[in-house]
C-alpha cells in the first residue's frame, strides 16, 4: 500500500466526482489516486478535479487508482425507493410498486412525491444514502473520509 496513512478524502470532493460522472456517458469516470488521494475526472474533455492537468495514462490500473462507483453501482435505485416508502409512506407501498412497472417511473414517482409534499424528504433520504454508500466504498478502498470543515461565520 503506497498511500500516505495521513491521507484522507473530503466527502464533498468525492460527492462532486460521483455527481459529475453519474449522469454521463459510459467512457467517463472518476478515479482516486491511491498514493495521493487526488481525484481525476475523465469526461468528454479530460481534466482533473483539483487542477487542470493531463490525465495519467494508467487510470485503468486498479493498483494505482480506485474507480469511484457510479449511481448504479451503489444500488440506490428502486431498493432505496421502497425503503423510503416503507419508512415514510407505508400505506402507499403498493401504489409505488405500480408506478415502477412502466416507463417514466422516476418522473412519475417524483411528481407524486411532490404532490404528497414528500419530495424534500426523498431528496434528503437519497442524499444521506449516497453519502453513506460513498463513505463505505472509500473506506473499503482504504481511504479515510473527512467531513468538510464547518464554515466559519463572520467574527463577532
Amino acid at each position: 500500500n503506497f498511500r500516505d496513512p495521513e491521507l484522507s478524502l473530503q466527502i464533498s470532493d468525492l460527492l462532486d466526482a460521483y455527481i459529475a460522472t453519474s449522469d454521463t456517458h459510459s467512457d467517463s469516470g472518476a478515479y482516486v489516486e491511491r498514493a495521493s488521494g487526488r481525484i481525476y475526472l475523465r469526461l468528454g474533455e479530460e481534466f482533473r478535479l483539483d487542477e487542470d492537468e493531463e490525465l495519467p495514462d494508467d487510470l485503468d490500473d486498479e493498483t494505482l487508482y480506485a474507480a469511484v462507483p457510479r449511481q448504479r453501482d451503489l444500488d440506490l435505485g428502486q431498493s432505496l425507493v421502497y425503503r423510503f416508502v416503507r419508512e415514510h409512506l407505508p400505506g402507499e407501498y403498493d401504489r409505488v410498486r405500480g408506478i415502477f412497472h412502466h416507463r417514466g417511473a422516476w418522473r412519475e414517482f417524483k411528481d407524486w412525491l411532490d404532490r404528497m409534499g414528500r419530495l424534500d424528504a426523498w431528496h434528503a433520504c437519497e442524499d444521506e444514502a449516497t453519502n453513506l454508500a460513498l463513505r463505505e466504498w472509500a473506506e473499503g478502498e482504504g481511504f479515510e473520509v473527512q467531513d468538510d470543515a464547518p464554515r466559519q461565520g463572520p467574527a463577532s
